[in-house]
């Protein structure tokens, strides 16, 4: 064993201590960006070396996520930009998306899909369906999984299904607009039902959320890190959550 292995190890454990008088998130969400960055620094031949490795880092992430209590974590795989990407690079992150989603199914993960499945090959948005379906009544932490997903696209969304509904019971316009406040708007969007993210993290370095849960991070701590997400490692997850516990949150403010 390295002298980093060991190194690293105590430093965990002194983090895991710090934490437990922290306040915890409940509900992390993870921009997943760096995959293909990852790919090239590492030598990889293919760029969907880097997205295998990606998809593979997240089940570690689950697995960090239960330990400390976490109760809803949303992973963006897929943004509805992405699916703009040239085919020969788009086809085999489908795959990957959708293999990533059938062990998440396997391995009894109560997965749901987040995001606009009507754009997605039919594919991949039985695979989202299928794993929803199979693991729906399943106790523990909720994995929101983000394809095909953009915060506007979410928003806009919501208003149409909310529209469609009102529409229903013979609402006219009018009456809407005068009683329409921000839980209206809410009850439909994809994540309905779930706490707001408490925490955001982005990988890779970029600061920035590119609209990643656009309404529901009005009042979410953000946490950007500098390294690539294949390469994301325990102690950085902890550091994000010490990060989060260390501050002082002011609702509205």
């Amino acid at each position: 064993m390295g002298l980093r292995d060991p190194l690293y190890w105590l430093y965990e454990r002194r983090l895991e201590r710090h934490l437990t008088s922290r306040e915890m998130p409940r509900h992390v969400g993870v921009v997943l960006d760096g995959n293909r960055r990852w790919a090239r620094s590492s030598g990889k031949q293919a760029l969907e070396d880097g997205h295998r490795a990606g998809a593979d880092k997240i089940f570690e992430l689950l697995r960090w996520c239960d330990e400390l209590g976490v109760q809803v974590v949303t992973i963006w795989m897929l943004s509805t930009d992405n699916l703009t990407r040239d085919e020969s690079e788009l086809q085999p992150l489908l795959r990957i998306i959708e293999a990533t989603v059938g062990r998440l199914r396997d391995e009894g993960w109560n997965t749901r899909p987040v995001g606009a499945l009507d754009v997605l090959p039919d594919t991949t948005a039985r695979a989202l369906k299928e794993a929803e379906a199979a693991t729906s009544g399943n106790p523990g932490l909720v994995v929101n999984v983000a394809v095909g997903y953009g915060g506007r696209r979410e928003i806009a969304d919501a208003v149409r299904s909310l529209l469609h509904e009102e529409a229903a019971k013979g609402t006219g316009i009018q009456e809407l607009a005068e009683r329409l406040d921000i839980e209206d708007i809410a009850r439909h969007l994809y994540t309905r039902g779930q706490p707001d993210p408490d925490l955001l993290i982005r990988t890779s370095g970029e600061q920035r959320l590119s609209g990643f849960m656009l309404w529901q991070s009005v009042h979410s701590e953000f946490y950007f890190c500098e390294v690539h997400w294949p390469a994301f490692r325990r102690v950085d997850f902890l550091r994000a959550v010490r990060s989060y516990g260390a501050r002082n949150r002011r609702f509205g403010s």
